[in-house]
């Protein structure tokens, strides 16, 4: 009896300490990774066409490879072949990765605000053909200075496709209707920034992407 006494409470030993080490992965995973004691939070990312001044942000874009634009010149009227930027715009917050409790919930402080200073975009295609300058558009980064404050949210405006990008291959491949119609991406944005006290944080989010030479508006 004795004996089955002690093989039983090591077995429930061993099992409270496998619930330990479930509980302490998980917070692991909700705390995330780095030093800073806040994270970035994406609440939007959006994207709006730079072929018209609609300024209808949407989280999928249509970008139009090559836009006519109508222009007078020596009293009439040309029809003049243009690319234009598409632009960004994302929403963002902090939290801290130990709020406290119910009772005495914990706030950011001045101290934890994190000021964005670049961005990277990167394009994907669900097919798995992403190789840069043949089936999506190369990868660049983007200056961008924004403060995310200790409560509340910031947003921020930045571009999500260049115009070189559109004069260059796989993108100019579709003008006219080219060697293919239309080119269906996915836009990994990433925001880098660090808080006051020097800590670095990045946070990522997603855009659809569909390139095609469009209709242009009227």
């Amino acid at each position: 009896m004795a004996m089955t006494h002690i093989f039983r409470s090591r077995r429930l030993q061993a099992a409270a300490l496998a619930v330990s080490a479930s509980a302490a992965i998980g917070c692991g995973d909700v705390a995330r990774t780095g030093r800073a004691p806040a994270f970035l939070i994406i609440e939007a990312l959006e994207a709006d066409s730079g072929a018209d001044d609609s300024q209808e942000f949407s989280s999928s874009l249509l970008s139009d490879v090559q836009t006519f634009v109508e222009e007078q010149r020596n009293g009439q009227t040309v029809r003049i072949p243009t690319r234009f930027n598409d632009q960004g715009r994302v929403r963002l917050r902090l939290a801290l990765k130990n709020p406290g409790t119910a009772a005495l919930p914990t706030t950011p402080s001045t101290l934890n605000e994190v000021t964005i200073s670049r961005y990277r975009v990167t394009f994907s295609r669900t097919d798995g053909r992403n190789t840069q300058g043949l089936d999506v558009p190369y990868a660049f980064e983007g200056g961008l200075t924004v403060t995310v404050p200790a409560q509340g949210t910031v947003e921020a405006a930045f571009d999500l496709v260049r115009h070189t990008s559109k004069s260059e291959p796989p993108l100019s491949n579709l003008i006219g209707g080219g060697s293919s119609r239309f080119i269906n991406a996915i836009a990994e944005v990433t925001f880098y920034g660090r808080d006051q006290a020097g800590n670095e944080l990045s946070v990522s989010g997603l855009v659809n992407v569909t390139f095609a030479d469009f209709g242009d508006p009227r």
